[in-house]
């Protein structure tokens, strides 16, 4: 098949993400997840007669500071358009949005592509953006057999757009996209992103090409995706569907499509639309957007370290492996936790070490978000200095952080409680293991003889004699001092 024809795929995304803040895109009206069906509208967001939309500058503040995240281009002035178009969900049949004059331009999104192991760093490119564009959300559809149900409270929800050029070239490159932008988001604190909340959706455009064409082919669009795992199954699908088309001599069409991820295939839904159907035109009852450089500068200032800047810092400055960084660089809370450790006791990878094997688990267990610790930072830099220095185990500072989270009592109760503070007289020590020594001849002579793991069974008993009270290391040396 040495004359088979081999295409491309190109992937551009649209990255739909409600942004935190109090109040909606253009009403007072509030915001929030999981109200009362149709409680949280007003007559701005139902689009009733006489009632006028307002600009929400915090909803402006957090589309800058996402633009400032993926190094886009702040325009001086920004302006309002309506999108006109008729759908249950949309109150207004129209949605006010921004199609010639958006607040970001450009852009960069920093992805990381798996490495060859878990544990080894991958690989980092950059995926260009064409704009971030602020908007307000619609409601929500619910179908029940032949009825649909609609509950406006996601209306009017300030929705930050954010549209890929089309620089992406397979599944797992629109996933570590999305990955990308919720992390940086999320740390930043301009959404939740929560997928099941719908505070994050995606629109996926898709088109095949000859390899090494510039021209790009005839575009699918997939609406809708609500997961980053939807995402990467629908794109793998959709190329291969393409892919058997062209293949198969038959043309493609441009065309909407949905993603049915119980089936594990799109389905066709309506010929794709271009700007020009949905006519356009300034919004008549908002007025332009001036923003200053002072504004701009004010909240660049403000924005937290980049996740991808942040690992490359702690490994750089901490000397912590992938494996660690991976984990506690990509949530902001745990990271500002971690580094509050520091402050305490400055062992990066011991404090890094609790908190991603130890606490990470407790956490979990108690169905706790990183948010809510359960124990202080200068608590579990304790741990770790106390274990540093040889007075607990590591073992004991691993049991310590169970029980703060099973007693809620604070370290210093816990540790007086087990009793778990070692030994430090060398006498003491001493007498242990000559003890030991004596009662396991059996271990001694394989030791002697050049089995030196035989050791490990010395010890064991040593810890059981002092009810593991004894310093392991001390042990170790005392040992070997004795048998030597």
């Amino acid at each position: 098949m040495g004359g088979e024809k081999k295409y491309e795929a190109v992937i551009g995304l649209e990255v739909h993400v409600q942004l935190k803040t109090r109040s909606k895109a253009f009403s007072g009206s509030r915001c929030g997840f999981g109200e009362a069906p149709n409680t949280a509208t007003d007559p701005v967001v139902m689009g009733l007669p006489g009632a006028l939309p307002v600009i929400n500058h915090e909803a402006i503040q957090q589309t800058i500071r996402a633009g400032l995240m993926f190094n886009c281009d702040i325009s001086p002035i920004c302006r309002w358009d309506r999108k006109n178009y008729f759908y249950p969900d949309n109150p207004k049949n129209y949605q006010i949005s921004q199609q010639g004059l958006p607040i970001c331009l450009g852009g960069l999104v920093e992805i990381e592509l798996p490495g060859p192991a878990r544990n080894i760093m991958g690989l980092h490119r950059s995926v260009k953006l064409n704009r971030i564009h602020l908007e307000e959300d619609v409601g929500k559809l619910t179908h029940y057999g032949d009825h649909s149900l609609i509950d406006f409270n996601r209306a009017g929800m300030p929705l930050a757009e954010i549209v890929s050029e089309p620089d992406i070239f397979s599944a797992d490159e629109a996933a570590a996209c999305l990955n990308a932008i919720r992390m940086s988001l999320e740390s930043a604190g301009i959404s939740d992103c929560d997928m099941e909340k719908g505070q994050m959706r995606c629109d996926v455009n898709i088109s095949l090409r000859p390899a090494g064409s510039e021209e790009l082919g005839k575009r699918t669009e997939l609406k809708n995706l609500n997961s980053i795992s939807g995402v990467r199954n629908a794109i793998a699908y959709e190329i291969k569907r393409q892919r058997e088309v062209l293949e198969g001599g038959g043309t493609l069409r441009q065309e909407t499509r949905r993603w049915d991820m119980v089936q594990g295939v799109s389905e066709g839904m309506r010929g794709k639309e271009n700007a020009q159907d949905y006519c356009y035109f300034p919004e008549p009852d908002l007025m332009p957007v001036h923003i200053i450089p002072e504004f701009i500068e004010k909240l660049r200032e403000e924005l937290p370290e980049p996740p991808f800047v942040r690992q490359r810092r702690y490994m750089e400055q901490f000397d912590l492996p992938y494996t660690i960084t991976s984990v506690i660089c990509f949530d902001r809370t745990l990271s500002e936790f971690f580094e509050k450790t520091l402050t305490f006791h400055h062992n990066p990878r011991g404090n890094a070490n609790l908190i991603i094997n130890d606490l990470l688990r407790e956490l979990s267990q108690n169905s706790l978000p990183p948010g809510d610790m359960g124990i202080q930072p200068k608590d579990l830099a304790q741990l770790v200095k106390l274990s540093d220095g040889g007075q607990i185990s590591k073992q004991a500072a691993q049991d310590v952080l169970v029980e703060v989270f099973r007693t809620h009592e604070d370290v210093d109760t816990i540790i007086r409680r087990l009793g778990c503070i070692q030994s430090q007289d060398p006498a003491e020590l001493v007498a242990i293991c000559r003890e030991v020594i004596e009662k396991n001849q059996k271990a001694v002579g394989e030791f002697r003889s050049g089995k030196t793991a035989a050791i490990n069974a010395l010890k064991g008993q040593v810890m059981k004699v002092s009810a593991g009270k004894a310093n392991p290391a001390q042990v170790d040396s005392t040992l070997r001092e004795l048998l030597r």
